[in-house]
């Protein structure tokens, strides 16, 4: 496992956002992290074309690691679909950053999809496990058949009094129980677990995350300053930038098939099924098909 370059506190506007990376003075990879997981599902992930090796950045999210909200004024929200994107975006501008490749899984994901659909020109190139995952709140609203809810059990624990109180008790736990549904062949070991869980113990983490889960299902508020760009979203936007979605095989956690999303690019689009027992944390559990994907994207 390569070691991380030192962590660095960087003032990105609503939140003192934390990051670590490997550092250079090639081209710029920001792999956007995943809930409950952290910076480390990128750790082997070092990506090198050949012709120097990438400045690579992975933020925690809010909520996470040693990330922290400037004002205590500040409502502990993250509401689930822009707020990820446009910390990223103050960030690539606190560190005069005009464009660089953007990777990511799950949240992550989606993050990577609503940076490339309202700022294409900040994501020259991207990559990213899973398909779009652009919705909107009513969207959301819509009765799936059982068979799919189920997947969705913790949603609607964490919509409940109990849920809030069970996952403050025991967050190392689920956290735990996530992992192994979502990539059920990976056999990660504690040390590997606890590494990541650390981050989970955040003051803001817990009340970040149900507010993330009850806002999407309309039963809790979000901040009005992103309600423009909630309208955009809501379009279900195009994607013009090049980009290569990658699904692991054994991937447990609730993903859409590939044909339903494939229109929603209209620019050049590559998608790889990763084999072998590949589950849901795919820069973890496949860091060179993952580092592949960055490198490929940024050759588009």
């Amino acid at each position: 496992m390569r070691p991380f370059g030192t962590i660095k506190q960087i003032d990105a506007g609503v939140s003192m956002s934390a990051m670590r990376g490997w550092p250079s003075n090639g081209p710029v990879a920001i792999c956007c992290t995943a809930g409950p997981y952290d910076i480390h599902a990128f750790v082997d992930v070092a990506p090198d074309p050949g012709k120097g090796r990438y400045r690579v950045i992975i933020p925690y999210l809010r909520g996470y690691g040693t990330t922290h909200f400037l004002s205590s004024e500040t409502p502990r929200q993250w509401r689930a679909r822009p707020a990820m994107a446009v910390d990223i975006i103050a960030l690539m501008d606190k560190l005069d950053i005009k464009k660089a490749v953007v990777a990511g899984f799950d949240w992550g994901a989606r993050t990577a999809d609503i940076i490339a659909a309202l700022w294409p020109d900040a994501a020259a190139r991207w990559c990213r496990s899973a398909g779009y995952l652009i919705s909107s709140q009513a969207a959301g609203s819509a009765p799936l058949p059982p068979s799919a809810e189920l997947q969705w059990w913790y949603q609607f624990y964490f919509a409940t009094e109990r849920g809030r109180a069970g996952y403050e008790k025991y967050t190392h736990d689920f956290a735990k129980l996530i992992w192994k549904l979502a990539s059920p062949q990976w056999k990660f070991d504690d040390a590997t677990f606890d590494r990541s869980a650390a981050a989970l113990d955040n003051k803001d983490h817990v009340a970040i995350t149900i507010h993330n889960y009850r806002w999407r299902l309309g039963l809790a508020k979000g901040e009005a300053k992103y309600e423009e760009l909630e309208k955009k979203l809501a379009a279900a936007p195009l994607i013009s930038v090049p980009t290569i979605t990658m699904e692991g095989d054994a991937n447990g956690a609730p993903h859409p098939d590939p044909s339903i999303y494939a229109k929603k690019f209209s620019g050049r689009h590559d998608y790889r099924l990763i084999t072998g027992g590949v589950g849901h944390n795919l820069p973890r559990e496949a860091p060179q098909a993952f580092a592949k994907a960055v490198i490929d994207a940024d050759g588009a």
